[in-house]
């Protein structure tokens, strides 16, 4: 009978060395796979390049909105493609498209969202709760509900906002000044978001001995019809506030305006290309290169509820010689003389 010889005390502490050397090895190997892991997660974390929602309200070509503000974060240092990349939705001056383009923006997983005109600042705060939200210039941001003050917002929004009634009551002066005699006015607003607009209109109105008629459209086939009500009213002039339908029918408006020899003032200088008298509002260019500064701070860390809203500070006065021959008035030397550019 054959019996299995007992491992020597030797044998048992090689097996044991191996176990040990094994387990080593082990561990090793875990303790790098772990490393690899880490460095590969914080290479990632690295690797994150910023993407900007922009919430556009206007036609692709309808506006310089996206391009100002790209040559803004441009001149800050972002290059495009390498550190900070763009997701942009166009709403082709159709403000009931908004919510839809915002919400897309907000399912890309953008890192900030940037918009301008109230439409499109209220859209965004619908859906995005929790991204920042950038205002590339509105009108009384506090007043519409967009932040609890201009020195302190609060929430995930802030950017730049313009005080309405001063701005309402300038055009009005400016055409009071142009025409002398004039005492009933005709006001252009697209039916959208707060009557904030509406009541500075009034106000404005008052304090310059102006009888105001406030015409209100929704889309642009009711324009003919509103400015035939113009006609009929008898309005010695007009003007016209900023939304996205004005701006994307703005040649449109103009000619309409011409057509019914009806001297009109415009928020910015596109309207008067084809037939408006003067043009006065904030210069939109450095407003919306102003939104790549909160852009830079934001992805830098700052929360939005703690960068104070700015208003504009540069506004940009244009008068169009050419329409005024056309309809036989004589600009004011005192106009003309302001003027940051005159049309001949």
């Amino acid at each position: 009978m054959w019996l299995r010889p007992e491992p020597s005390s030797s044998g048992k502490a090689c097996h044991r060395t191996a176990l040990w050397r094994s387990a080593r090895l082990l561990w090793a190997a875990v303790t790098l796979l772990a490393l690899a892991l880490t460095v590969r997660e914080a290479r990632t974390e690295q690797a994150h390049v910023p993407r900007i929602g922009i919430l556009s309200p206007y036609a692709v070509s309808g506006s310089s909105f996206q391009d100002d503000l790209k040559r803004g974060l441009t001149e800050l240092g972002y290059r495009e493609g390498a550190t900070v990349t763009y997701a942009i939705k166009f709403a082709d001056g159709r403000t009931d498209r908004l919510p839809m383009l915002a919400n897309d923006l907000v399912q890309l997983k953008v890192d900030v969202i940037v918009t301008t005109t109230a439409p499109a600042v209220r859209a965004a705060m619908q859906v995005a709760t929790a991204i920042p939200i950038v205002m590339a210039g509105v009108d009384d941001a506090v007043e519409q509900g967009f932040v609890a003050s201009l020195a302190k917002p609060a929430g995930n929004v802030t950017g730049t906002s313009w005080l309405n009634v001063q701005l309402t009551a300038k055009r009005l002066d400016l055409l009071k000044q142009a025409l002398p005699g004039l005492s009933r006015v005709a006001v252009l607003r697209e039916a959208i978001g707060a009557g904030v607009t509406a009541r500075a209109v009034m106000l404005a109105a008052q304090t310059l001995n102006l009888r105001v008629f406030i015409l209100e459209v929704r889309a642009s086939n009711e324009l003919d019809d509103a400015f035939s009500e113009m006609t009929r009213i008898g309005v010695g002039a007009l003007s016209v506030l900023e939304s996205p339908l004005m701006t994307a029918e703005s040649n449109w408006v103009a000619s309409l305006a011409l057509q019914h020899r009806i001297p009109a003032i415009f928020p910015e200088r596109r309207f008067l290309e084809a037939g408006g008298l003067i043009s006065y509002g904030p210069s939109l260019p450095t407003t919306y290169r102003q939104a790549a500064n909160y852009v830079d701070r934001i992805l830098k860390g700052t929360k939005p509820g703690d960068l104070p809203v700015e208003q504009p500070t540069q506004f940009t006065l244009v008068v169009n010689q050419r329409v005024a021959k056309h309809l036989g008035i004589t600009v004011p030397e005192a106009i003309l003389l302001r003027a940051d550019d005159i049309i001949e």
